[in-house]
């Protein structure tokens, strides 16, 4: 009887046979680059907050060989064929919200700090809901960084630089502002706990935990968020108000006692929206550290109760679960959770405004949950997530899983 495939064989067959049909030689070798879950922490990177991450297996897989000329060509199953010359990477404001801007901005940013690149062939697929708060753009980021570290650096840049690299491009090149979480969260993989006081030095701590009692279920609202800079970068500058008013420039650098004896005439001079998202960065920042502890101690039921004021914090505080005058599928999604869900936690996942939502459900509920979110976004928009060991890497030879191929 013939052994099932692996879904990693079968989207590796695929891919392989893709790059061949394109670039008419068989590849060297397999990259793959996780999503992220924000588990909690929401929009206090950018103010030097504390986080939570994990990555997860949803991923983009690649294929690739390195080429002695001075071009980066990148295809995909969804879009097509890239060609970077890497010897001209200056910044072209038409490229920005691009790919090209992506990988050039990474290169760019790989030269200035002293790395090497170089050309390569690559083909990938991705099964990363894209736009929804995934992280399908950190993942990409680190995927180039990664592949030009293997190559051409012998391995040596640390997950950490190459995040600060993919951050790099996405703000500068992309024009996309964002904090460090994402492209972090990726590199490093598995679960993490970030500390972004010093954001040139995060510190970092890996756990290693396996949830006993409750499943993470991510809904993809079906709205992308990939018009809403503005909405994000509004977040950042109301927050920024209130750190000036103390002449800082961030929030972790605020006496919160001070602030919250004054929030009330602070409101009055920047209004609620300004005052109540800072409220969030302080209580979402103790939040953060107390959900560490809770896994720490294996108090799982501790740590779905801190989801759950994540959530509503960010629902309240934050205000970034809906869009005025947008369809608001985000906030329903949200709503009609908190119907079903008896036991666990519902919240905005990532930037948020629209996008995902992310549950963390009781294993007794969650099957039912499930079913329930597929009968309104869809089959392939709810997905049970298992976290991944893994962010992004080096998977190995091609050759390793597939077998020596017959030139067609």
């Amino acid at each position: 009887m013939e052994q099932k495939k692996t879904v990693f064989i079968e989207r590796l067959e695929e891919i392989d046979k893709s790059f061949y049909n394109h670039f008419h030689k068989y590849p060297d070798d397999v990259f793959s680059s996780s999503g992220r879950i924000e588990i909690i922490g929401n929009h206090l990177d950018h103010n030097h907050g504390s986080v939570m991450v994990g990555t997860i297996d949803l991923s983009i897989l690649a294929v690739v060989s390195p080429t002695q000329d001075n071009y980066i060509r990148y295809v995909t199953s969804s879009f097509p064929e890239i060609v970077i010359d890497i010897t001209s990477l200056e910044f072209n404001e038409l490229q920005c919200g691009t790919s090209i801007a992506i990988i050039k901005g990474i290169l760019y940013q790989m030269k200035q700090l002293g790395y090497n690149i170089g050309g390569c062939n690559i083909y990938s697929s991705t099964n990363i809901f894209k736009g929804a708060g995934v992280s399908s753009s950190a993942a990409f980021e680190n995927l180039i960084g990664q592949i030009m570290n293997y190559y051409y650096n012998d391995s040596k840049i640390k997950a950490l630089e190459r995040a600060k690299i993919s951050q790099f491009a996405e703000r500068k090149y992309f024009n996309k502002p964002c904090g460090l979480l994402d492209q972090a969260g990726i590199a490093l993989g598995g679960i993490n706990y970030i500390d972004f006081y010093d954001v040139q030095h995060p510190k970092t701590k890996r756990i290693e935990y396996e949830f006993k009692n409750y499943d993470f279920v991510i809904v993809n609202t079906k709205d992308s968020h990939s018009k809403l800079v503005a909405n994000y970068s509004q977040i950042i500058d109301d927050m920024l108000l209130i750190a000036n008013h103390y002449q800082k420039d961030y929030l972790i650098d605020v006496d919160e006692n001070i602030f919250f004896n004054e929030k009330d005439e602070l409101a009055k001079a920047y209004g609620e929206r300004a005052v109540g998202r800072a409220v969030h960065f302080f209580e979402e920042n103790k939040r953060v550290k107390s959900a560490f502890a809770a896994l720490i101690n294996n108090d799982e039921d501790t740590f779905a109760r801190l989801i759950q004021e994540s959530g509503d914090s960010s629902y309240k505080l934050l205000r970034n679960c809906y869009v005025e005058n947008e369809e608001e599928n985000l906030p329903k999604a949200i709503n009609l959770s908190k119907s079903i869900i008896k036991k666990g936690a519902v919240r905005v996942h990532g930037g948020g405004f629209a996008g995902t939502i992310l549950a963390f459900v009781s294993k007794e509920e969650s099957r039912e949950y499930i079913r329930v979110m597929r009968k309104y976004y869809g089959f392939k928009n709810v997905r049970k997530l298992n976290i991944s060991r893994y962010g992004t890497r080096y998977v190995g030879k091609v050759n390793k899983y597939l077998g020596e191929r017959e030139s067609e």
